[in-house]
Formats: C-alpha cells, structure tokens, sequence
C-alpha cells in the first residue's frame, strides 16, 4: 500500500519537484493523475482537495498539502533524514534564496498559462510564446547561475546533497530545453544539472518517465 497519494500532472514544474522529494525519501505514492490539458484540476471533486485547481496536492500522514515548496519542507521538517534544507540558518536562507528564484521569479512568469494569456492578448502566436520563454528563462537562469558564485554551492546548488533549490533546478531546466532555452553557457547550473541527471530519484521524477499520455 502506498504511503501517500500525490495528485500529479507529468509536465507540472511544480509536482515535478515533488516527485524528486518523494523519491529521494523513498515515500511510495500513488500517483492520481490530473490533466491539466483536459481540466481535470478545475473538477469539483478536485478543488475540494485544492481550492487554487493547481498540482501538485500531496495525502500524507492523514493531511492534506497543496504548494510544492511547502510540501517539500513539511517533508524535510518530519522526515529528520531529508536534508532538504540545511541545519544552518545561513545554510537554510541561502536554498530558499535560490529555491525562490526559481519558484517566485521564473516559473510563474512562464508558466504555460501566463504565456498562452500573452499570446492570446498581443494576438501572437507560437514564436510568441517561444520568445517570452526565452526572454524570460534565459534572464532568470543568467541570474541564478550568479547566484551559484558562492561558497556555499558544492556538487549540488548548496554543499554535496541535494537540497530543495535542486528540486526546483531541474524542473525549470526541463522547461527551459522544451522551449528551446540554452542554457549550457552557464557551467556551474550545467554541472549541478549532470549530477542530478545521475541520480536515481531525479531519473524516476522526469516527466517523460512518469508521462501516462502516450
């Protein structure tokens, strides 16, 4: 029987992130997908579960979470084995820092809806969208990688095990490759990214690996 029930869409950024936390914890979850192509998040039955009709909503210890990076930190702050923030206040403001980056400042901007609002507003079309993801990805992702110019940045966005900014890391990259974002120029982003490529729970999250459309 599976220990939790994670409400997931394969190409969600956001449930994206918490499938790598679930797998680096090695939680079983059922996964109950929620097309966001057919609005299936916009179902009554859904938003009962969650108000916003947003992935991903996680079941877990007979409670009922929504919002990916509060999910991930729930998780850190009752699984002492985590890691998934560091036991350092310095260390903790630092992979929320970068953690944020990704999450307040790029995702929201690109998600997929905001870019097809864009489209449909300026009366735009696919190269459109492709150019407000490159506009916008291709800024936040030069940023980060100045971010990363820190001490504190190891094998991984912060020390040598993977914390909550590499679970928001490879989502955004993931992205950024679908809507033909470089971002090889940027090497320390380009050497966290291989080095969470070689990681089994990371491999087990990719969209492509939990895609159940065909």
């Amino acid at each position: 029987m599976a220990d939790a029930v994670l409400y997931d869409y394969w190409r969600s950024s956001c449930a994206y992130r918490v499938r790598i936390a679930l797998n680096l914890l090695g939680i079983g979850y059922e996964a109950r997908v929620k097309s966001l192509v057919e609005g299936a998040h916009l179902e009554p039955d859904y938003l009962k579960k969650n108000v916003q009709g947003l992935v991903p909503t996680l079941e877990i210890d007979g409670q009922t979470i929504s919002q990916s990076l509060a999910i991930i930190e729930y998780l850190n702050e009752t699984r002492p084995e985590a890691g998934f923030l560091p036991p350092d206040p310095m260390g903790r403001v630092r992979v929320r820092a970068l953690s944020y980056a990704i999450a307040m400042e790029i995702q929201p901007i690109c998600n997929l809806k905001t870019a097809n609002h864009v489209v449909e507003v300026t009366g735009g079309d696919h190269d459109t969208r492709v150019a407000w993801m490159e506009k916008f990805v291709g800024e936040g992702l030069a940023a980060f990688e100045g971010m990363l110019a820190s001490p504190g940045t190891g094998k991984f966005c912060h020390g040598d095990t993977p914390t909550m900014a590499d679970m928001c890391l490879m989502p955004q990259l993931y992205n950024a490759t679908r809507f033909g974002t470089d971002y090889t120029r940027h090497k320390q982003i380009s050497r966290i990214a291989e080095e969470c490529r070689g990681l089994k729970a990371f491999q087990d999250a990719y969209p492509d690996a939990v895609n159940v459309e065909g």
